[in-house]
Protein backbone atom coordinates (compact mmCIF):
# COMPACT_ATOMS: atom_id res chain seq x y z
CA UNK A 1 0.00 0.00 0.00
CA UNK A 2 2.00 3.55 -0.95
CA UNK A 3 0.81 6.70 -2.14
CA UNK A 4 2.76 6.44 -5.45
CA UNK A 5 3.49 3.70 -7.58
CA UNK A 6 5.74 3.70 -10.64
CA UNK A 7 6.71 1.69 -13.73
CA UNK A 8 9.89 1.57 -15.42
CA UNK A 9 13.74 -0.12 -16.00
CA UNK A 10 16.35 0.33 -13.56
CA UNK A 11 20.37 0.03 -14.90
CA UNK A 12 23.66 -0.11 -13.51
CA UNK A 13 25.37 2.61 -14.36
CA UNK A 14 29.13 2.45 -15.06
CA UNK A 15 31.06 5.38 -15.34
CA UNK A 16 34.84 6.58 -14.87
CA UNK A 17 35.96 8.04 -12.77
CA UNK A 18 37.60 11.70 -12.50
CA UNK A 19 36.40 13.11 -16.09
CA UNK A 20 38.36 9.93 -17.57
CA UNK A 21 36.58 9.03 -20.82
CA UNK A 22 35.55 5.90 -21.63
CA UNK A 23 38.46 4.86 -23.95
CA UNK A 24 40.51 6.20 -21.25
CA UNK A 25 38.54 3.69 -18.11
CA UNK A 26 40.84 0.97 -16.26
CA UNK A 27 37.86 1.37 -13.42
CA UNK A 28 34.48 2.08 -13.08
CA UNK A 29 32.03 3.82 -10.69
CA UNK A 30 29.04 1.10 -10.87
CA UNK A 31 25.62 2.68 -9.33
CA UNK A 32 21.74 2.12 -10.10
CA UNK A 33 19.13 4.42 -11.38
CA UNK A 34 16.40 4.64 -13.63
CA UNK A 35 14.12 7.37 -14.36
CA UNK A 36 10.93 5.86 -12.44
CA UNK A 37 12.57 4.11 -10.04
CA UNK A 38 14.40 7.25 -9.29
CA UNK A 39 11.20 9.01 -9.27
CA UNK A 40 10.17 6.30 -6.36
CA UNK A 41 12.98 7.12 -4.27
CA UNK A 42 12.42 10.78 -4.42
CA UNK A 43 9.28 10.63 -3.38
CA UNK A 44 10.29 8.37 -0.31
CA UNK A 45 12.87 10.68 0.67
CA UNK A 46 10.94 13.63 0.19
CA UNK A 47 8.21 11.61 2.90
CA UNK A 48 5.15 10.26 1.50
CA UNK A 49 4.84 6.02 0.82
CA UNK A 50 6.59 4.96 -2.87
CA UNK A 51 6.58 1.48 -4.62
CA UNK A 52 8.33 0.45 -8.13
CA UNK A 53 6.97 -2.02 -10.22
CA UNK A 54 9.36 -4.02 -12.89
CA UNK A 55 11.08 -6.69 -14.05
CA UNK A 56 14.37 -8.17 -12.58
CA UNK A 57 16.82 -11.50 -13.17
CA UNK A 58 17.13 -13.36 -10.37
CA UNK A 59 20.71 -12.96 -10.05
CA UNK A 60 23.54 -10.90 -7.86
CA UNK A 61 22.71 -7.84 -9.83
CA UNK A 62 19.10 -7.72 -9.69
CA UNK A 63 19.10 -8.11 -6.22
CA UNK A 64 21.53 -5.24 -5.74
CA UNK A 65 18.87 -3.20 -7.85
CA UNK A 66 16.65 -4.38 -5.19
CA UNK A 67 18.29 -3.73 -2.35
CA UNK A 68 18.77 -0.06 -3.66
CA UNK A 69 15.09 0.64 -3.77
CA UNK A 70 14.75 -1.05 -0.47
CA UNK A 71 17.43 1.12 0.90
CA UNK A 72 15.19 4.59 0.23
CA UNK A 73 12.44 3.26 1.58
CA UNK A 74 10.94 1.89 -1.54
CA UNK A 75 8.31 -1.14 -1.59
CA UNK A 76 9.40 -3.43 -4.23
CA UNK A 77 6.84 -6.27 -3.72
CA UNK A 78 5.22 -5.90 -7.21
CA UNK A 79 8.78 -6.42 -9.06
CA UNK A 80 8.66 -9.55 -11.24
CA UNK A 81 11.38 -11.80 -11.09
CA UNK A 82 12.45 -13.55 -13.80
CA UNK A 83 15.50 -16.50 -14.40
CA UNK A 84 16.04 -14.87 -17.68
CA UNK A 85 17.27 -11.81 -18.40
CA UNK A 86 19.96 -9.31 -17.19
CA UNK A 87 20.23 -5.51 -15.93
CA UNK A 88 20.52 -3.36 -18.34
CA UNK A 89 24.10 -1.53 -18.27
CA UNK A 90 24.31 2.27 -19.15
CA UNK A 91 27.94 3.65 -19.20
CA UNK A 92 28.33 7.55 -18.51
CA UNK A 93 31.17 9.51 -19.56
CA UNK A 94 31.36 13.13 -18.12
CA UNK A 95 32.01 16.20 -19.95
CA UNK A 96 32.86 19.90 -19.40
CA UNK A 97 32.69 22.46 -21.75
CA UNK A 98 33.10 22.39 -24.79
CA UNK A 99 33.13 18.71 -24.42
CA UNK A 100 29.36 17.39 -23.49
CA UNK A 101 28.53 14.44 -21.41
CA UNK A 102 27.75 11.49 -23.34
CA UNK A 103 25.96 7.51 -23.27
CA UNK A 104 26.95 4.55 -24.17
CA UNK A 105 23.79 1.88 -23.71
CA UNK A 106 24.43 -1.45 -23.39
CA UNK A 107 21.00 -2.81 -22.47
CA UNK A 108 19.56 -5.16 -25.14
CA UNK A 109 17.61 -8.32 -23.41
CA UNK A 110 16.90 -6.80 -20.58
CA UNK A 111 14.71 -8.69 -18.13
CA UNK A 112 12.21 -5.54 -18.18
CA UNK A 113 12.33 -5.90 -21.93
CA UNK A 114 10.42 -8.80 -21.88
CA UNK A 115 7.55 -8.20 -19.20
CA UNK A 116 3.98 -8.91 -20.21
CA UNK A 117 0.84 -7.84 -19.64
CA UNK A 118 -0.94 -9.98 -17.40
CA UNK A 119 2.69 -10.66 -15.00
CA UNK A 120 1.71 -7.92 -12.77
CA UNK A 121 -0.95 -7.42 -10.30
CA UNK A 122 -2.37 -4.11 -10.48
CA UNK A 123 -5.26 -3.99 -8.53
CA UNK A 124 -2.91 -5.54 -5.99
CA UNK A 125 -0.15 -2.83 -6.78
CA UNK A 126 -2.79 0.20 -6.84
CA UNK A 127 -4.48 -0.76 -3.12
CA UNK A 128 -4.74 2.85 -1.43
CA UNK A 129 -2.44 4.81 -3.98
CA UNK A 130 -2.78 8.04 -5.21
CA UNK A 131 -1.24 8.26 -7.97
CA UNK A 132 0.88 5.81 -10.85
CA UNK A 133 3.73 7.20 -12.78
CA UNK A 134 5.62 6.20 -15.45
CA UNK A 135 7.80 7.50 -18.48
CA UNK A 136 7.84 7.61 -22.32
CA UNK A 137 11.14 5.57 -21.63
CA UNK A 138 9.20 2.22 -20.09
CA UNK A 139 7.20 1.54 -23.83
CA UNK A 140 10.59 2.06 -25.72
CA UNK A 141 11.90 -0.41 -24.48
CA UNK A 142 9.87 -3.90 -26.32
CA UNK A 143 6.32 -4.24 -27.75
CA UNK A 144 5.23 -6.12 -24.26
CA UNK A 145 6.44 -2.81 -22.42
CA UNK A 146 3.97 -0.62 -24.60
CA UNK A 147 1.51 -3.18 -23.71
CA UNK A 148 2.19 -3.39 -20.18
CA UNK A 149 2.10 0.54 -19.74
CA UNK A 150 -1.37 0.79 -21.61
CA UNK A 151 -2.55 -2.07 -19.45
CA UNK A 152 -1.20 -0.31 -15.88
CA UNK A 153 -2.62 2.75 -17.03
CA UNK A 154 -5.85 1.68 -17.63
CA UNK A 155 -5.76 -0.45 -14.15
CA UNK A 156 -4.62 3.42 -12.83
CA UNK A 157 -7.79 4.87 -14.42
CA UNK A 158 -10.00 2.20 -12.83
CA UNK A 159 -8.74 2.30 -9.28
CA UNK A 160 -9.36 5.81 -9.37
CA UNK A 161 -5.96 6.64 -9.45
CA UNK A 162 -4.30 9.81 -10.45
CA UNK A 163 -1.50 9.53 -13.47
CA UNK A 164 1.47 11.37 -14.36
CA UNK A 165 3.90 10.60 -17.18
CA UNK A 166 6.93 12.30 -18.02
CA UNK A 167 7.70 12.29 -22.28
CA UNK A 168 10.93 11.35 -21.64
CA UNK A 169 11.95 10.91 -25.31
CA UNK A 170 15.28 8.79 -25.81
CA UNK A 171 16.33 8.94 -29.77
CA UNK A 172 18.23 5.84 -29.02
CA UNK A 173 15.63 3.72 -28.38
CA UNK A 174 13.37 4.64 -30.72
CA UNK A 175 12.47 7.23 -33.41
CA UNK A 176 9.87 10.77 -33.03
CA UNK A 177 7.74 9.06 -35.17
CA UNK A 178 7.35 5.51 -33.33
CA UNK A 179 7.19 7.58 -30.15
CA UNK A 180 3.97 9.65 -31.09
CA UNK A 181 2.12 7.14 -32.45
CA UNK A 182 2.80 4.65 -29.10
CA UNK A 183 2.33 7.69 -26.50
CA UNK A 184 -0.31 9.76 -28.28
CA UNK A 185 -3.38 7.20 -27.89
CA UNK A 186 -1.68 6.50 -24.00
CA UNK A 187 -2.24 10.47 -23.26
CA UNK A 188 -6.43 9.48 -22.39
CA UNK A 189 -5.24 8.09 -19.40
CA UNK A 190 -3.09 10.92 -18.52
CA UNK A 191 -4.09 14.00 -15.79
CA UNK A 192 -0.55 15.36 -15.50
CA UNK A 193 2.19 15.64 -17.95
CA UNK A 194 5.48 16.57 -17.17
CA UNK A 195 7.85 17.48 -20.65
CA UNK A 196 10.25 19.47 -22.00
CA UNK A 197 9.48 22.25 -25.54
CA UNK A 198 11.80 19.93 -27.63
CA UNK A 199 10.66 16.46 -26.69
CA UNK A 200 6.47 17.94 -26.79
CA UNK A 201 7.71 19.20 -30.59
CA UNK A 202 9.33 15.70 -31.55
CA UNK A 203 6.86 13.21 -29.90
CA UNK A 204 3.49 15.73 -30.73
CA UNK A 205 4.42 17.66 -33.36
CA UNK A 206 3.59 20.34 -30.90
CA UNK A 207 6.37 23.52 -31.83
CA UNK A 208 5.52 27.16 -30.86
CA UNK A 209 7.27 30.71 -30.40
CA UNK A 210 7.37 30.10 -26.73
CA UNK A 211 6.44 27.34 -24.02
CA UNK A 212 3.50 28.45 -22.23
CA UNK A 213 2.05 28.14 -25.83
CA UNK A 214 3.34 24.87 -26.00
CA UNK A 215 1.32 24.03 -23.12
CA UNK A 216 -1.80 25.69 -23.81
CA UNK A 217 -1.42 23.25 -27.30
CA UNK A 218 -1.11 20.57 -25.05
CA UNK A 219 -3.85 20.89 -22.52
CA UNK A 220 -6.02 21.46 -25.62
CA UNK A 221 -5.44 18.29 -27.31
CA UNK A 222 -5.19 16.28 -24.72
CA UNK A 223 -7.64 18.05 -21.76
CA UNK A 224 -4.73 17.40 -19.12
CA UNK A 225 -5.49 18.24 -15.73
CA UNK A 226 -1.77 19.82 -15.35
CA UNK A 227 0.69 20.34 -17.89
CA UNK A 228 4.45 21.09 -16.29
CA UNK A 229 7.31 22.37 -18.53
CA UNK A 230 10.73 22.07 -17.28
CA UNK A 231 13.52 24.75 -18.20
CA UNK A 232 17.01 24.05 -18.74
CA UNK A 233 19.40 27.29 -19.73
CA UNK A 234 22.72 26.01 -20.61
CA UNK A 235 25.40 27.98 -19.74
CA UNK A 236 28.45 25.50 -20.04
CA UNK A 237 28.13 21.92 -19.48
CA UNK A 238 28.50 22.32 -15.83
CA UNK A 239 26.66 25.39 -15.34
CA UNK A 240 22.76 25.69 -15.91
CA UNK A 241 19.85 27.78 -14.97
CA UNK A 242 17.41 25.42 -14.12
CA UNK A 243 13.26 25.98 -13.45
CA UNK A 244 9.90 25.03 -14.70
CA UNK A 245 6.58 26.21 -15.07
CA UNK A 246 3.18 24.45 -14.80
CA UNK A 247 -0.68 25.04 -16.32
CA UNK A 248 -3.32 24.21 -14.82
CA UNK A 249 -6.94 25.40 -14.85
CA UNK A 250 -5.86 28.33 -17.20
CA UNK A 251 -3.37 29.78 -15.11
CA UNK A 252 0.24 29.67 -15.12
CA UNK A 253 2.42 28.58 -11.98
CA UNK A 254 6.29 29.55 -12.01
CA UNK A 255 8.53 27.86 -10.16
CA UNK A 256 11.95 29.93 -8.98
CA UNK A 257 14.62 29.67 -10.96
CA UNK A 258 18.19 28.75 -9.86
CA UNK A 259 21.43 28.78 -10.92
CA UNK A 260 23.37 25.04 -10.29
CA UNK A 261 26.28 23.70 -10.50
CA UNK A 262 26.36 20.71 -12.09
CA UNK A 263 28.50 17.82 -10.14
CA UNK A 264 25.66 15.35 -11.89
CA UNK A 265 22.62 15.81 -13.62
CA UNK A 266 21.19 12.31 -14.48
CA UNK A 267 17.95 12.16 -12.83
CA UNK A 268 17.71 15.81 -12.36
CA UNK A 269 14.14 16.06 -14.43
CA UNK A 270 12.86 12.51 -12.28
CA UNK A 271 13.69 14.76 -9.49
CA UNK A 272 11.21 17.42 -10.83
CA UNK A 273 8.79 14.81 -11.16
CA UNK A 274 9.39 13.62 -7.73
CA UNK A 275 9.19 16.97 -6.03
CA UNK A 276 6.28 18.01 -7.98
CA UNK A 277 4.07 14.93 -7.29
CA UNK A 278 5.14 15.54 -3.45
CA UNK A 279 3.84 19.21 -3.72
CA UNK A 280 0.72 18.16 -5.78
CA UNK A 281 -0.15 15.77 -3.49
CA UNK A 282 0.35 17.74 -0.16
CA UNK A 283 -0.70 20.78 -1.59
CA UNK A 284 -1.57 21.96 -5.09
CA UNK A 285 0.23 22.85 -8.38
CA UNK A 286 2.09 26.04 -6.80
CA UNK A 287 3.58 24.33 -3.99
CA UNK A 288 4.24 21.21 -7.13
CA UNK A 289 5.90 23.54 -9.26
CA UNK A 290 7.99 24.86 -6.33
CA UNK A 291 9.40 21.98 -4.71
CA UNK A 292 9.91 20.03 -7.85
CA UNK A 293 12.03 22.97 -9.33
CA UNK A 294 14.14 23.44 -5.60
CA UNK A 295 14.23 19.25 -5.27
CA UNK A 296 15.76 18.96 -8.83
CA UNK A 297 17.94 21.63 -8.56
CA UNK A 298 19.66 19.83 -5.19
CA UNK A 299 20.19 16.87 -7.42
CA UNK A 300 22.21 18.16 -10.23
CA UNK A 301 24.90 18.76 -6.89
CA UNK A 302 24.90 14.82 -5.88
CA UNK A 303 26.39 12.27 -7.93
CA UNK A 304 24.18 9.39 -8.93
CA UNK A 305 20.97 8.62 -10.55
CA UNK A 306 19.31 9.13 -7.16
CA UNK A 307 18.60 12.15 -5.38
CA UNK A 308 19.99 11.99 -2.06
CA UNK A 309 18.61 15.28 -1.12
CA UNK A 310 15.62 15.65 2.09
CA UNK A 311 12.80 17.67 2.49
CA UNK A 312 14.26 19.76 5.21
CA UNK A 313 17.20 20.89 2.55
CA UNK A 314 14.63 21.24 -0.20
CA UNK A 315 12.35 23.42 2.17
CA UNK A 316 15.71 25.51 3.02
CA UNK A 317 16.36 26.10 -0.53
CA UNK A 318 12.76 27.34 -1.22
CA UNK A 319 13.12 30.31 2.12
CA UNK A 320 16.22 30.99 0.49
CA UNK A 321 19.43 28.91 1.75
CA UNK A 322 22.31 30.31 1.61
CA UNK A 323 26.12 28.76 0.44
CA UNK A 324 28.00 29.36 3.76
CA UNK A 325 28.90 25.72 5.15
CA UNK A 326 26.82 24.31 7.71
CA UNK A 327 28.60 23.73 11.30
Amino acid sequence: MADVVTLGEAMLRLSPPHYNRLEQADSFEARIGGGELNVAVGVSRLGLTSSWVSKLPSNPIGRMVRNKAREQGVDTSSVVWSNSGRVGIYFLEFGATPRASSVVYDRAHSAVSTLSPGEVDWKAAFAGCKLFHTSGITPALSKSCAEVTTEALKAAKDSGVLVSFDVNYRSKLWTEENAGKCMVPMMEYVDILITTEEDTGKVFGIREADYQTVARKLRERFGFKVVAITLREDLSVLRNNWSAFALAEGKFYNGPTYTVEIIDRVGGGDSFSAGFIYGYLTGDVEKGVNYGVAFSALKHSIPGDLNWATLAETEALLKGGGLRIER
